[in-house]
């Protein structure tokens, strides 16, 4: 996230002016505007003008509006925040009061404003603008006739490309067929790892290795060729979704993000189904045993989701907030899982 200016103070009014430069800080975008704040942004819509003869007829215009929010939503698809609220800053177009929905896309500057600038809201607004809290991976998951090109970000899994093939018989007289359909299948996947996939870490079927070294060598894929060591073969269950998290619980992907939030966050949760597992008295979840845990301030490590921060109910938040607080004051650590991450869908599952 690119800050542009600031003007706030912790735990009082202010603004930030930034601009969402991928899709994961639009996500932090999501996370930092709440019912309440008001955000202004250029925008279009549709007016009346009247036409020579009487009649009338709309255009649409490029304008300046500040909203009062009132409904947040994320399209990760489209890579869109949509912000509902009414009109509060004057305009010849848009009367104040009137219903707006801003849409917030890459590269689009906004202002968001705060009467109350949280632990939270600070805390998030660090993560968004630290280039070094950066943990990209390209995933390719793939088993025979399906591979699926996965980018897993700091707080968003996203799914750029899906391939699928059908694939004879290994054996008898399809042979000729297979090998030549495996050929057109990874060739397929070939063009869709070229196209997506800026270089972090990547595992791809070892079949599918080989032949991507190769054609790199071939093609003179100089992308490929200079990023050589920084791919990982990795087996997995299957070419589904779901094995993403055996890509990252890998050892020797851990070790390759282990200083990155995501790798820090699949370790705590590691960790955390360890000691579910072999001391179980020490292990608590649920927001009743979690509370009754901080209460006898029991707690070392806080895993939770930004889901609770998202709560319409000012009092709710607030609850959220000062528990992360209050474990972090007293010498333990907090980590909050992304419900659009891998590693949120495990967290999740407990509760």
């Amino acid at each position: 996230m690119k800050i542009v200016r600031r003007d706030f103070v912790r735990d009082g009014p202010g603004s930030v002016k930034m601009v969402a430069e991928d899709s994961d800080d639009l996500w932090y975008a999501y996370n930092l505007v709440s019912t309440g704040d008001s955000v202004m942004a250029v925008t279009f819509r549709k007016v009346q003008r009247e036409v020579p003869g009487g009649g009338r007829d709309s255009e649409r215009v490029r304008l300046k509006l500040e909203v009062h929010v009132e409904e947040v939503d994320y399209d990760k698809d489209a890579s869109v925040l949509r912000i509902r609220g009414k009109n509060i800053l004057e305009n010849e177009h848009v009367k104040i009061g009137a219903f707006h929905t801003l849409e917030i896309d890459l590269k689009r500057p906004f202002v968001l404003r705060k009467a109350f600038w949280d632990s939270l809201a600070l805390d998030t607004l660090k993560q968004a603008s630290d280039p070094a809290a950066s943990s990209d991976l390209a995933v390719v998951l793939m088993q025979e006739g399906l591979g699926q090109i996965f980018l897993v970000g700091r707080s968003v899994t996203s799914s750029c490309a899906r391939i699928e093939t059908s694939i004879p018989r290994k054996h008898g007289p399809a042979i000729a067929g297979y090998e030549s359909a495996l050929k057109k299948f990874f060739e397929n996947v070939l063009q869709a790892f070229v196209k997506h996939v800026d270089f972090s870490v990547v595992r791809c079927a070892d079949q599918f290795h080989r032949h991507l070294l190769l054609e790199a060598e071939r093609r003179q894929l100089r992308a490929i060729i200079e990023n050589k060591s920084r791919i990982i073969l990795v087996h997995t269950n299957s070419g589904y979704r779901h094995s993403l998290g055996e890509v990252l619980n890998a050892p020797n992907v851990m070790n390759m993000i282990k200083d990155a939030k995501a790798g820090k966050e699949v370790k705590a949760l590691n960790d955390f189904f360890t000691m579910l597992s072999n001391d179980p008295a020490r292990a608590c979840y649920g927001p009743k045993h979690v509370e009754v845990a901080h209460e006898r301030m029991a707690v070392q490590t806080l895993l939770i989701t930004d889901e609770l921060f998202r709560n319409s109910d000012v009092k709710t938040r607030k609850k959220y907030v000062d528990l992360v607080e209050s474990v972090k004051d007293s010498g333990g650590e907090a980590f909050i899982f992304s419900s659009m991450h891998v590693s949120w869908e495990q967290l999740a599952q407990l509760t």
